[in-house]
C-alpha cells in the first residue's frame, strides 16, 4: 500500500516500467536466491554429498513463497540479510534446513543474483533499444528526401535531409546495441568459490577431490542458464563487471541526450515537434506554450545515468584485496537505479520518435531564406559559363552577400541576394534564371541515397535479426 509520509523514488513512481521494476524487486531477488540454493544443493547431491531428493523437493516447494516477516524479524536480530533468509527458508523447509547454503558464502547468492538480474535487465534494455532503432528507421525512410537546413556550430550550413539527420541519431543507438551485446555475452556467474575465492570449504566437503570440485561451478552455471563462471575471484566477482554494464547504460543515455537536444532545438525552430496530447498543459502561466517536456525529461534522466556510471567505476577502483563491504550500499543504489532510469529514457524515446511531427512548410521557409547564400557557387559557375570572369564574380558575390546579410540582420528584411545579383550586369543572369537554381534537392548531395544505403545495408538486416522483439509500445506515466 502506498504511503505519502515517506520518500518515494521517482524512478519507480514516474519513469520506469513495471517490467524493469520487477527485475529489481524483492520478489525477484529473493526467489533467485532460493533458485541458487536449490542449484547448489542439486549440484552437491549429484557430486556425491549426502543430500536427499526429498530435501531438494522440499526446497523447490517453497522456492517462491518467501516468508518475509520471518526474514525481516531475524535480520533485526542478527544484522545479516543472507543468514536471515537462510533461517527463514529453513523454517519452511525443516528437512532441508541443515543443507541450505552448504559450503557457500553470502556472495554466492548476492553476487550471482546481481549478475542474473543485470543480465535480465540488459535483455529488456536491448528489446527497447532495438525498437527505438526501428522507429527511427521508419522516420528516416519517410523523410529521407525532405531537404532541411543543416547546422554546424548551430549556424546555417549546407542542406541535408530530415531523414539523414535521423540516421545520425540512429547510428549512435546502433553503436550502443553493439556494446550491449558484447557485454551481455561476456557476463559470467561468480559460482561458489567461498570466502576468499579459494573454494577451501569444498576441499573439506569433498575430501580434497580436486576433479569433483572443478565440476561445481560449471554445473551451477548450467543450471542457472549461464555458459560459465569467472575463472578466478576473491569473495566477489570483480566490480569491473558493474563498471562495464553501467558504461553501456551511460552510452545509451548519451545517445538519447544528443537526440533529445536536437529535437528540443528543432521544436524551438518550429520544424519538428514531439507529441503533444490534446489536454496537455505546456505551461502553468502561458497557455499557448508547447514545451518539449518529454525530450527535456530524456535529457534530465540521461545526465543522471551518465553521472551514475561513475559509481561502479570508483567502487571497482577502491576494492581492497579479496573484498571490502563498501561496495554493497553503493551497488544497491547505482546499479538498479541506472537500469530504471535507462528504462524510462528508452520508453520516452519510443514515445517521442513514434509521434514526431514534421512541419515541411516551416522547414522549407527557413531553408529558402538561407539557400541563396549557399547557391552562390553554382550561380558563379553559371555566370562564368556565360563569359564572366571568375575572380571578379567571386568578389562581387562576396560584396553582394554582405549587403544581403546586412539587410536581413540590421533591417529585418528578407534575403534579397538573388535580386541584387540579377540587378548586377556582371552576372548577366535574370531573376527567373537565378530562381531556377533554388531547388533545394540540388544541394542535399547524396543524403537521400545515404539514408537508403544505411537502412538497407545496416539497419534492415539488424531488425531482421531482432524481429522477435519488435512491436514494443511505450507507456508514459506522466
Amino acid at each position: 500500500m502506498m504511503t505519502n509520509d515517506r520518500y518515494q523514488s521517482p524512478l519507480s513512481e514516474r519513469y520506469a516500467s513495471k517490467e524493469m521494476q520487477y527485475i529489481f524487486s524483492p520478489d525477484k531477488k529473493f526467489c533467485t536466491w532460493r533458485r541458487l540454493w536449490i542449484a547448489l544443493a542439486e549440484t552437491e547431491r549429484e557430486l556425491g554429498l549426502n543430500i536427499t531428493e526429498e530435501q531438494i523437493e522440499e526446497l523447490k516447494a517453497h522456492a517462491e513463497d518467501i516468508n518475509y516477516d520471518v526474514a525481516k524479524a531475524r535480520e533485526k536480530e542478527v544484522r545479516h540479510d543472507v543468514m536471515s533468509h537462510v533461517y527463514a527458508y529453513g523454517q519452511q523447509c525443516p528437512k532441508a534446513k541443515g543443507i541450505i547454503h552448504l559450503g557457500a558464502t553470502s556472495c554466492y547468492v548476492g553476487d550471482n543474483t546481481d549478475i542474473i538480474l543485470m543480465s535480465e535487465a540488459l535483455k529488456l534494455v536491448r528489446k527497447k533499444l532495438v525498437n527505438v532503432i526501428a522507429k527511427l528507421a521508419r522516420f528516416a525512410d519517410e523523410y529521407k528526401s525532405l531537404p532541411t537546413l543543416a547546422f554546424t556550430h548551430f549556424q546555417p550550413a549546407q542542406p541535408t535531409t530530415v531523414g539523414k539527420r535521423a540516421t545520425l541519431w540512429m547510428q549512435e543507438f546502433e553503436m550502443d546495441l553493439e556494446d550491449l551485446e558484447y557485454v551481455m555475452k561476456s557476463l559470467k556467474l561468480l559460482g561458489s568459490k567461498g570466502t576468499t575465492g579459494t573454494q577451501a570449504s569444498f576441499l573439506e566437503l569433498f575430501d580434497g577431490d580436486q576433479e569433483t570440485i572443478d565440476k561445481i561451478d560449471p554445473m551451477i552455471a548450467e543450471k542457472m542458464g549461464f555458459p560459465a563462471c569467472y575463472p578466478v575471484s576473491g569473495q566477489t566477482y570483480s566490480r569491473k563487471v558493474d563498471t562495464r554494464v553501467l558504461n553501456v547504460l551511460s552510452g545509451i543515455a548519451a545517445s538519447a541526450h544528443k537526440m533529445s537536444n536536437d529535437i528540443r532545438l528543432l521544436q524551438h525552430l518550429k520544424e519538428v515537434e514531439e507529441p503533444f496530447e490534446k489536454s496537455q498543459i505546456g505551461s502553468s502561466a502561458m497557455a499557448y506554450k508547447r514545451n518539449p517536456m518529454r525530450s527535456e525529461r530524456i535529457a534530465s534522466l540521461s545526465r543522471y545515468v551518465m553521472v551514475d556510471a561513475l559509481n561502479p567505476a570508483i567502487t571497482s577502483a577502491t576494492q581492497w584485496f579479496e573484498r571490502t563491504l563498501d561496495d554493497s550500499a553503493n551497488k544497491r543504489l547505482s546499479v538498479p537505479e541506472g537500469f530504471l532510469a535507462v528504462d524510462g529514457i528508452l520508453d520516452l524515446c519510443l514515445n517521442v520518435v513514434d509521434g514526431l511531427v514534421v512541419y515541411p512548410k516551416v522547414i522549407e521557409k527557413r531553408l529558402m531564406s538561407e539557400l541563396p547564400f549557399m547557391a552562390t557557387e553554382n550561380i558563379m559557375m553559371d555566370a562564368v559559363k556565360a563569359g564572366g570572369d571568375r575572380q571578379e564574380l567571386h568578389e562581387r558575390i562576396r560584396e553582394l552577400s554582405m549587403e544581403a546579410g546586412r539587410n536581413v540582420k540590421e533591417k529585418g528584411l528578407d534575403n534579397n541576394l538573388l535580386e541584387l545579383i540579377a540587378a548586377d550586369p556582371a552576372f548577366g543572369l535574370t531573376l527567373d534564371e537565378l530562381k531556377q537554381t533554388m531547388d533545394p534537392s540540388r544541394y542535399t548531395g547524396r543524403a537521400p541515397l545515404q539514408v537508403e544505403e544505411y537502412l538497407s545495408q545496416v539497419i534492415r538486416p539488424l531488425l531482421e535479426e531482432y524481429k522477435d522483439v519488435l512491436g514494443v509500445k511505450a507507456e508514459i506515466n506522466v
